[in-house]
């Protein structure tokens, strides 16, 4: 385990833009997860849900501890299967303090459950819905990252923004999506030996466009990769990103942070 880090807050802070805490993988460890990421610096958690039993959980999560947040919404592959009666869920949950964003929300061609025109129809209804409740989306994206720009574009982003969540495309895509009024967060995979187009994005945008997450179980950072991701390895993310820009690990915690809190809405 890494030791605690001191700088300016008494310790390094870092917040878990998206990490699934709420599922079945973390079932009854949830405060041993908690536990664990604050060792390693990680001090809140945004919960995301993509269908019932996770976005329940996302919420009973969130309620159960003042540092876990929700974001929740209907996932790409899930698409087939969106209906008013899941909008109603979802809207009747919108208003609700913990929760900081609408998604994870976009598109899926890779796994490609539903067809694109099915998944391009519900991902513009909740970015509608998103401005409509003052909330900023939070976008999947897989195979998709084209089709996922024009939708954006077409649609628009509302004041409160967007997350492209676990980026992996270009520097120069990236930057179309930020010029949009999105934000770029980057998980482990920014870590990986081969992802060099990614280590380029979190290297040369504005470091106040930049988030970072686990998206735990899944993308564990090197040198944790091929086991089971855990949101306390947020801290190998800020790692990679503090040694691709020449910062500190603290300058980049304390960037992101604070960049989590102003989209998600939040106040110390």
């Amino acid at each position: 385990m890494l030791a605690r880090f001191c700088y300016n807050r008494a310790m390094i802070e870092i917040f878990d833009t998206h990490t699934h805490l709420n599922v079945d993988n973390f079932a009854g460890k949830e405060q041993e997860e908690i536990d664990f990421a604050a060792e390693l610096g990680v001090v809140k958690m945004n919960i995301v849900g993509f269908d019932k039993p996770t976005i329940n959980k996302s919420l009973a999560l969130s309620e159960r501890y003042d540092q876990l947040y929700s974001t929740i919404g209907w996932h790409p592959t899930e698409a087939g299967s969106y209906s008013q009666e899941i909008e109603d869920m979802i809207v009747s949950q919108l208003d609700n303090p913990k929760v900081v964003a609408l998604g994870e929300i976009g598109l899926d061609y890779y796994w490609m459950e539903d067809p694109k025109e099915t998944q391009i129809g519900v991902f513009k209804r909740q970015i509608a819905l998103s401005k409509e409740h003052n909330l900023p989306f939070v976008v999947h994206t897989r195979d998709a990252l084209e089709d996922t720009y024009a939708v954006i574009k077409e649609v628009g982003v509302g004041p409160r923004g967007g997350i492209m969540h676990s980026y992996s495309g270009s520097l120069e895509m990236a930057q179309k999506f930020v010029d949009l009024g999105m934000m770029i967060s980057f998980s482990g995979v920014v870590t990986f030996k081969k992802a060099l187009d990614v280590q380029e994005a979190a290297q040369k945008l504005p470091l106040d466009k930049i988030l970072v997450e686990t998206d735990a179980p899944y993308l564990a950072p090197v040198p944790k990769r091929g086991r089971e991701n855990r949101t306390g390895y947020t801290r190998y993310v800020v790692d990679k990103i503090a040694e691709l820009r020449g910062l500190t690990s603290e300058e980049v915690a304390r960037a992101t942070y604070d960049n989590a809190m102003r989209i998600f809405g939040l106040d110390e």
